[in-house]
């Protein structure tokens, strides 16, 4: 092409249907090549970028002006290098929020600008339940841009952020492995039942010290079922109903399944409320602890191995191996000291509304109360969600 002219070509004005083909039909009429395409359309303002090679001598400028007068539209030309270095890296930057002010947003920005990236593209993936956009950057140091993300989300408490290699691996995610108390759902299972026996204030501060990583957790967990010895079906059934699903939770499993993703939740928790929540919610698979219960009454033991934090992640490494996906495709999702193996074993580790020490081991942290909010991480637009539930 080295007879042709690289001209970058920018129309904007009032979109409506056909300036596309429009554009397209003067460059084909007068025998250009088309390099490169970009469009976006912000309240019905037309932005569209074209790269194209155009033969010397052609009348291309005049009839792109032309048609830009007839359509009402600005059109402007910039004559560029032949030739433009490809970028080493691509990485995807996601800011979420209740609001993302422009103080916050310069902040995600100037992250991304201290580790010598550079946006190429900004994108809204939501404005409901939260705020959230995509900014696609291209070069730039991954470690120091993640540092001075972590940083700008420290300093803005509605700022969450995360940073993540695009490519294939990113957009081939196929399993997604969940915590289940305080993380699918609000409460802690255990403490329910123990509110039960009149033991609820004293399981509560032994669950919160092994969350925290305070406490071994095989250990804490025997003290607590002890705790626990005596309670009957009625009971059990009593602390269920009080159960809550975290917001966004049924929105979230249903759309990963629409997806083609396999859900899995494993739970340091109990059977008896994993199995019910995956009927519930159409989840594929499910592990947690096996209270025993002996003619009908809770007898305060544990049936089985404990699934403790290296548990989680085995369990994790099992159904990836079970439907054939590589670790690289999974993501997981917890928020206390057990799923830590597991968030860092995961292709993408989540720490959603976590202990201060899973922040800091996961890969990202949400901080957000809604649980939904991870399929912005994964790149679905909030637009695309309520499209297909409106199609049911």
């Amino acid at each position: 092409m080295s007879d042709l002219q690289t001209i970058l070509i920018q129309v904007s004005g009032p979109d409506r249907p056909g300036i596309s083909a429009g554009v397209l039909g003067v460059l084909d009429s007068v025998g250009a090549s088309v390099l490169d395409i970009e469009q976006i359309v912000i309240r019905g303002r037309l932005t569209l970028g074209m790269l194209i090679a155009v033969p010397p001598n052609q009348d291309v400028l005049k009839e792109l002006l032309l048609f830009g007068w007839e359509n009402e539209l600005a059109v402007d030309f910039e004559v560029v290098a032949e030739e433009s270095t490809e970028p080493s890296l691509l990485h995807v930057v996601t800011a979420l929020g209740p609001e993302l002010t422009p103080g916050e947003l310069r902040s995600v920005t100037e992250a991304i600008a201290e580790g010598e990236g550079n946006i190429d593209r900004i994108e809204r993936l939501s404005k409901y339940p939260i705020m959230s956009y995509e900014f696609r950057v291209t070069d730039g140091d991954e470690a120091v841009m993640r540092d001075r993300l972590i940083a700008a989300a420290a300093d803005h408490s509605g700022l969450d952020v995360a940073i993540q290699r695009e490519g294939l691996r990113r957009r081939a995610k196929r399993l997604v492995v969940m915590d289940v108390d305080s993380t699918l759902i609000q409460n802690e299972v255990i403490e329910l039942l123990a509110d039960e026996t009149g033991h609820g204030a004293e399981v509560k501060a032994i669950t919160d010290r092994a969350m925290a990583g305070e406490l071994d957790f095989a250990e804490s967990l025997h003290q607590r079922v002890a705790l626990l010895a005596g309670l009957d079906s009625a009971a059990i059934d009593r602390a269920w109903e009080r159960l809550e699903l975290t917001p966004g939770a049924r929105t979230f499993m249903r759309t990963l399944k629409r997806l083609g993703f396999v859900t899995a939740v494993v739970s340091g928790g109990f059977t008896i409320f994993t199995d019910r929540l995956a009927r519930e919610l159409d989840i594929d698979h499910a592990r947690a602890n096996k209270l025993e219960i002996v003619d009908g009454i809770v007898t305060g033991r544990i049936e089985g191995p404990i699934v403790d934090r290296a548990a989680k992640a085995e369990f994790l490494r099992t159904v990836a191996d079970v439907i054939g996906v590589d670790i690289a495709q999974t993501v997981a999702v917890g928020d206390g000291a057990n799923d830590i193996d597991m968030l860092n074993l995961a292709g993408l580790g989540i720490a959603f509304n976590g202990k201060s020490i899973v922040r800091e081991a996961a890969d990202t942290a949400l901080r957000v109360p809604y649980l939904d909010a991870i399929l912005f991480l994964l790149g679905v637009r909030r637009e695309d969600v309520e499209a297909a539930d409106q199609l049911g």
